[in-house]
C-alpha cells in the first residue's frame, strides 16, 4: 500500500547505498522499469520468463555500478528509502564498450539478442549526446511503497547539484521512453535534444547542462 504523508525535506537526505542496502534498490528498480517499453521490447515482455531475465539484468547493472564505483544514490527520510538513481561519470567507461565480464554476465543472464539491444541502445544514445564529456542518469525511481512527487523532484535537484559540483562534466543527459515523464525533468531544466528509435519504441534524449555554483 502506497503510504503518502507529509515530509520534512530539511530531514531528507542524499547518500551513496552501501552493499547491504543494493538488494533494495534492485527491487525498486525493477518495479520501475518493469512496464518501461523499451526494456519490454529488449527482454520480450511476451515470453514467460521476462520478469526473470529483467531482474537479472538489473542486478548486473546495478552490481557493475557498484564495481566501477559509479554513483548509486538513494533519497532517505529518516530511514526510508524513498527513491533510488543510478549516475555514470564521465569516462566511467560505461558509454560505448562495455567490460568483458559485464557483457559475459548479461549473456549467460539476459540472452544474447537482449544483450546486444543493450548494448546497441547504449551506443546509439552516446552517438547523439551534445557533450563529449557528460554523466548519464541511468536510472531514477521512486519507491513504489511511497508516493511522495515533491521528494522525487527533491531528488532529481540534488542529482543535478551533484552533477553541477563535478568540473569535468559538460552536464547530465537522461532518455525517457514515456511522455508523462517529460514534465518532470523539464521543471529542472532538462531540454529535449533528440528522439531515438528503437525497432517499435521511440524516446526523447533529454540533456541538462551544468550549472556553473555560485561561489558563496
Amino acid at each position: 500500500m502506497n503510504q503518502s504523508t507529509t515530509l520534512d525535506f530539511s530531514k531528507c537526505r542524499i547518500e551513496q547505498l552501501n552493499a547491504e542496502q543494493l538488494r533494495q534498490a534492485n527491487s525498486i528498480l525493477y518495479s520501475a522499469y518493469h512496464d518501461d517499453p523499451l526494456f519490454m521490447q529488449i527482454f520480450q515482455a511476451e515470453k514467460p520468463d521476462f520478469e526473470a531475465r529483467l531482474r537479472a539484468a538489473i542486478r548486473e547493472e546495478i552490481a557493475t555500478f557498484w564495481d566501477k564505483q559509479q554513483p548509486v544514490l538513494g533519497l532517505f527520510c529518516d530511514e526510508q528509502l524513498l527513491g533510488v538513481a543510478c549516475l555514470t561519470e564521465p569516462d566511467a567507461g560505461f558509454q560505448g564498450e562495455r567490460l568483458w565480464h559485464w557483457r559475459l554476465k548479461m549473456l549467460l543472464t539476459a540472452g544474447y539478442l537482449s544483450s546486444k539491444q543493450m548494448l546497441d541502445k547504449e551506443r546509439k544514445v552516446h552517438d547523439a549526446m551534445p557533450a563529449s564529456s557528460y554523466h548519464m542518469l541511468a536510472f531514477i525511481a521512486r519507491n513504489p511503497a511511497y508516493h511522495h512527487p515533491e521528494a522525487m523532484g527533491h531528488f532529481l535537484k540534488a542529482i543535478d547539484h551533484w552533477v553541477d559540483q563535478h568540473p569535468g562534466s559538460e552536464g547530465v543527459g537522461v532518455f525517457v521512453t514515456l511522455d508523462k515523464y517529460l514534465q518532470f525533468f523539464h521543471q529542472d531544466q532538462y531540454q529535449v535534444v533528440g528522439q531515438l528509435d528503437f525497432q517499435q519504441v521511440s524516446g526523447k534524449l533529454l540533456f541538462r547542462k551544468r550549472q556553473l555554483l555560485q561561489e558563496s
